[in-house]
């Protein structure tokens, strides 16, 4: 065994080490430093003991106080719900007109429209309801369907074009590739242009405005402002859910899209529908 070496300056013994000519005084812990560290290790032995720590097999030990992050929060969710439970049975015994007339329950009801917004609506309409291509922007005043209250409540219960509710709202565009020539669909395109804008050949609007007389006036209107009895939209306001530009507005004509909104209803529950339709119609865009 080597001799141990001492420090011919501080008279400390080192490590035994040598880096370069320069060698690691082995100075003792301090005292304050040791305890410290054992009390660390009796607290750890403690704390497996009293809380859940050790992983097994199937599942991991208890600890003998029982307790559980899990078992925390469903208590403190019971507890947030039962604090909610009043102003819940106040919307569901409610009609629309009555909770928002109440400031406290229509405070209650714009809180919790927000939250299941966020967590059944974004994917589609956005973090802040601003849409996107086939997606209908909720902050704005176009409405297929209605933009007052109890509109925008049927909407959200029964959905759109949804098979499994026999109440969902249901429309449908011909495709007119199968019913009008090319030219024409380009010259249909030219006039709804027009409303709006200029088209690339204006020479087109006159003919296509009679076509779309003959067509599509029956849904749209005569003026082609739409009919919400049909979900028919509104073409005369530059605002464009499934296409945007002349070439867009062509495609639609020969070949539409139809979306799909779920019917909320059954899945979330009629207060919290009411809720939604409260948030929604709160966006700016609401009748």
């Amino acid at each position: 065994m080597s001799e141990k070496h001492i420090d011919e300056i501080s008279g400390v013994e080192t490590t035994g080490h040598e880096w370069d000519g320069i060698r690691e005084l082995n100075n003792p812990m301090p005292r304050w430093w040791v305890w410290t560290f054992y009390f660390t290790i009796l607290w750890a032995i403690g704390y497996t003991i009293a809380y859940p720590a050790w992983p097994l097999i199937n599942g991991a030990t208890q600890g003998l106080l029982g307790w559980s992050s899990r078992g925390e929060i469903a208590a403190e969710i019971a507890d947030a719900k039962q604090s909610q439970s009043v102003y819940v049975d106040k919307i569901a015994n409610s009609s629309l007109a009555e909770i928002q007339a109440d400031p406290t329950l229509m405070q209650f009801a714009l809180s919790g429209g927000a939250a299941a917004f966020k967590v059944n609506c974004i994917q589609c309409h956005g973090s802040g309801a601003e849409g996107g291509q086939g997606y209908p922007n909720l902050n704005d005043d176009d409405w297929m369907w209605g933009g007052s209250v109890d509109d925008i409540y049927t909407t959200v219960k029964h959905g759109i074009r949804f098979a499994d509710d026999a109440d969902t709202r249901a429309s449908e565009m011909p495709a007119f590739g199968d019913i009008l020539k090319s030219d024409e669909i380009r010259a249909v395109a030219a006039y709804v242009v027009s409303l709006t804008g200029t088209p690339s050949n204006p020479a087109l609007v006159e003919p296509g405005k009679q076509l779309f007389a003959d067509n599509c006036a029956s849904c749209h209107g005569e003026d082609a402002k739409g009919n919400r009895e049909f979900g028919a939209p509104n073409l005369a306001d530059a605002i464009w859910l499934k296409a945007h530009g002349e070439e867009g507005i062509v495609a639609q004509i020969r070949s539409p899209k139809h979306g799909v909104m779920p019917a909320w209803g059954e899945r979330l529950g009629d207060t919290t529908v009411k809720q939604l339709a409260i948030f929604v119609h709160s966006l700016g865009g609401g009748e």
